[in-house]
């Protein structure tokens, strides 16, 4: 059985067992054993709420070092768009793809580039017919995740349509392959530079029967300050970009949904936003829409706490930089009435959702019932104290078999002062 590997971890030697992360955490995955946190594997998105939230640094984003595309022959840069926000006084992207290329990698090939052919694709997409609407996007590899754990009855609405990083990817090994005849597949790595723990993740899992076309995922921070050591006005520099306001719009919440050309659309960014509206999404108490745009990390992209700069400052220099750049670069043909294959997926995930109790319909009715009875005699304040999040998730715990019903502090303080 494939086991999920996990880019957001704990560093036990730092953590004082606080209970901020367990507040925080969107799917429970959280618990406080032994004065520690412990995460739950099976429940955890890598959304990387626990990393912005910590006080101690006691959770960290795990990724790959520059150093790993040592092992290729020739090395492809994918940037995204996130990237460009990160340097202040920046009026040309060229000065970053060019440092790139200085500081070690043989390519350059933008991940704004492949957001602005997904755009097109989009666009066509909203317009085949059956599909669930609202469609929403695939582009945040934590909301499909969660959507998979939480909101399963709501997959038949995520839009089948591969990320701009994994289009990206396959894109600039295809031209690595034209120009470079004599390299062989094998010897050409993909390095992408993320600002998000789940594209980690998305890389190391594979998303379901599809593997990735990239090779390697670092960290903008990580690469940020050999970047800028690179980054000079006095260089001579090529013109490298190939993308225009669309593709670094994807950067920020809304961007991709502006994209697509039509008004009757919702973009909500923040991992507790994207949760309520799921909810209305699921519960049908939301108004008619064509598409919606989510993104786990305040602001979008940019939010990533693998990036440097505060969200809404990268998100400013953004909005400076496009206004130099031209609208879009890259366009389909507008007699084109189909997607090629290359940018879909066929199958989502199979995850356990996490609302599951039990495979047998009677056995989770049963759990339901006595987890509401215990829930019952709790006292319902959401204390944190016994370890669990909210006193419904100790209830659970305790039904489960994963706690013991004496856990609650506050309920034994009380027991003890009446006898």
């Amino acid at each position: 059985m494939h086991t999920y590997e996990h880019s957001v971890l704990l560093d036990r030697a730092k953590c004082t067992g606080c209970t901020t992360c367990l507040k925080h955490c969107p799917t429970e995955a959280i618990r406080i054993k032994e004065g520690h946190a412990v995460i739950n594997d099976t429940r955890c998105i890598d959304c990387g709420e626990c990393i912005r939230v910590c006080p101690h640094n006691a959770k960290k984003a795990v990724c790959d070092k520059l150093e790993d595309m040592k092992r290729f022959k020739y090395k492809i840069a994918l940037p995204a768009p996130t990237l460009y926000g990160q340097f202040d006084n920046l009026e040309d992207v060229d000065y970053v793809l060019d440092g790139l290329i200085r500081i070690g990698f043989d390519d350059v090939f933008e991940v704004s580039k492949a957001a602005e052919l997904v755009s097109a694709y989009t666009r066509l997409y909203l317009k085949t017919y059956g599909i669930s609407k609202p469609v929403i996007s695939s582009a945040c590899p934590v909301v499909v995740r969660l959507i998979e754990l939480r909101f399963p009855s709501l997959n038949d609405h995520i839009m089948h349509m591969l990320p701009p990083m994994e289009v990206a990817a396959r894109l600039a090994k295809e031209r690595a392959m034209e120009r470079h005849p004599e390299l062989k597949a094998e010897e050409i790595g993909v390095c992408f530079i993320s600002p998000c723990p789940a594209k980690v993740s998305y890389v190391k899992n594979g998303f379901a029967e599809y593997k990735s076309f990239v090779d390697c995922v670092v960290s903008i921070s990580d690469i940020y300050f050999k970047l800028i050591n690179e980054m000079s006005q006095d260089n001579e520099i090529k013109s490298l970009s190939e993308s225009g306001i669309i593709g670094i719009g994807w950067a920020s919440s809304g961007g991709e949904s502006s994209a697509i050309f039509n008004e009757n659309y919702l973009a909500a960014d923040g991992i507790e936003n994207v949760i309520r509206v799921l909810d209305q999404v699921e519960n049908g108490n939301i108004p008619s829409l064509e598409f919606i745009e989510l993104n786990a990390c305040p602001g979008g992209c940019v939010g990533g706490v693998m990036a440097m700069q505060n969200p809404f400052i990268a998100k400013a220099r953004l909005q400076s930089l496009r206004r130099y750049l031209p609208v879009s670069q890259n366009f389909i043909d507008k007699d084109e009435s189909y997607i090629p294959e290359g940018y879909l997926f066929n199958e989502l995930p199979e995850y356990h959702p996490i609302t599951r109790l039990s495979d047998n319909i009677v056995q989770s009715m049963r759990m339901m019932a006595d987890i509401q009875s215990l829930r019952d005699t709790l006292p319902g304040i959401d204390c944190g104290a016994c370890g669990a999040p909210s006193c419904r998730a100790f209830a659970e715990d305790v039904i489960r078999g994963k706690a013991e019903a004496d856990g609650c502090r506050l309920l034994s303080k009380r027991k003890g002062e009446t006898q």
